[in-house]
């Protein structure tokens, strides 16, 4: 049996009252996810588990098969794995993006959704400034970085708040404080004016695009968590494809190989095909894949509703349907979000995913459809997200 997990973040969220009360999920057209929802099992999962934050790390840990209540320790660790950034004893990491703030208010978590040349750029510039022999930039995906500290264990006891919760609102109360935020807020300060004419923003706002006017520090990380390889719990060898850091640090962390598919990004832009194409490949030599698509939950933290459907429907045809054209007897599929990221709130929310089974050992639930709505009508709940991979495997 081949085993093949497609994870279409963010892509579940509430409904629209301008769009006929439905959500995102309904509003699509998605024949091929509604037809593993009418032949498969339909339920809904906890993969956030209570009191945790609703974040892809403790959310796609748990898909991948691994309780965030054991395992999880902070997000920028996992990223710093990714990015082979050594963490020693007496170090910590914080995830450093680079935002666009203007008049005092979070304009932007993504400056725009920068690109890697003009972030590393800055990134270079904020090391030569800021860094020292305790405070180091690493340079990341797009907007998304890594800065490590030493010698500042307190700093993990900050308040802090990811950018992406707070859009367009004032930064002022959202700015690290409480014990240990001296550091975080001296180093955000400090970053202003690094940036600020840095030759880059200056292309940017000349060409009418969002500059990057600070750094934002949050999600730290001090222990690196010790996960126990996938093969040695689940008996599989498996891959990963996905375009973000915190995926190909988590499957590295359990021994998954990471899969460099050209084309493969986090936002609108992803090659969908090659990714599909790439995974399909992929379960030739392994005997799961993981296929996980950024660009739902990028469109909903911009809160924007059509870009969100069309991420999910092209998810739908163009991986979704390969995976359903290619697959023979011997393929079991589980499709899910990892978490919603409601249109509304434009961010994540720890609310229960909808999931689908499908493939030989799994019998039809009824649904007609895979949506919110005909996940909680099945009656199926999973409460404990992370067992969802040992029903995966047993069917």
């Amino acid at each position: 049996m081949k085993y093949c997990v497609v994870i279409i973040d963010g892509a579940s969220g509430w409904p629209l009252p301008e769009r006929g009360n439905k959500t995102c999920l309904e509003l699509a057209r998605i024949p091929n996810l509604d037809r593993m929802a009418g032949e498969g099992t339909l339920g809904m999962v906890r993969t956030v588990p209570e009191g945790m934050e609703p974040s892809s790390a403790c959310a796609c840990m748990s898909i991948m098969g691994y309780d965030p209540m054991v395992y999880y320790h902070g997000r920028s660790g996992i990223e710093a794995v990714s990015m082979g950034i050594p963490v020693g004893e007496d170090e910590v990491t914080f995830r450093c993006n680079l935002v666009a703030v203007q008049d005092g208010r979070m304009r932007d978590y993504s400056a725009g959704h920068i690109g890697d040349s003009e972030a590393h750029a800055l990134v270079d510039a904020l090391q030569r400034n800021l860094g020292d022999e305790s405070i180091h930039f690493y340079r990341g995906v797009g907007y998304r970085h890594i800065c490590k500290i030493k010698g500042h264990q307190d700093t993990l006891k900050a308040t802090c708040t990811p950018p992406h919760d707070i859009p367009d609102k004032p930064i002022e109360e959202f700015i690290p404080h409480g014990l240990g935020s001296d550091l975080l807020r001296e180093l955000m300060e400090r970053s202003v004016n690094v940036l600020r004419d840095h030759p880059v923003n200056k292309a940017r706002e000349s060409r009418g695009e969002l500059p990057a006017t600070m750094i934002w520090l949050f999600w730290g990380s001090g222990r690196i968590p010790q996960m126990p390889l996938f093969k040695e719990v689940y008996g599989l060898d498996a891959a990963m494809t996905s375009g973000v850091g915190l995926l190909k640090g988590m499957a590295k962390m359990v021994g998954v190989e990471n899969l460099d598919i050209p084309g493969v990004t986090d936002g609108l832009d992803n090659d969908y095909a090659a990714q599909a194409g790439g995974a399909l490949k992929a379960l030739g030599k392994h005997g799961m894949v993981f296929i996980h698509i950024e660009a739902p939950d990028e469109s909903g933290h911009a809160g924007h509703i059509d870009d969100k459907i069309e991420a999910i429907e092209r998810v739908d045809s163009e991986v979704v349907g390969r995976l359903l054209s290619k697959g023979g007897g011997d393929l079991r599929i589980l499709a899910m979000p990892d978490h919603p990221t409601p249109i509304e709130a434009r961010t994540h929310v720890s609310d229960p995913v909808p999931f689908v089974l499908w493939g030989p050992g799994f019998r039809t639930a009824g649904a007609g459809a895979f949506s919110e709505a005909e996940a909680k009508g099945t009656g199926i709940f999973i409460e404990d997200g992370y067992t969802i991979m040992g029903k995966l495997l047993k069917g």
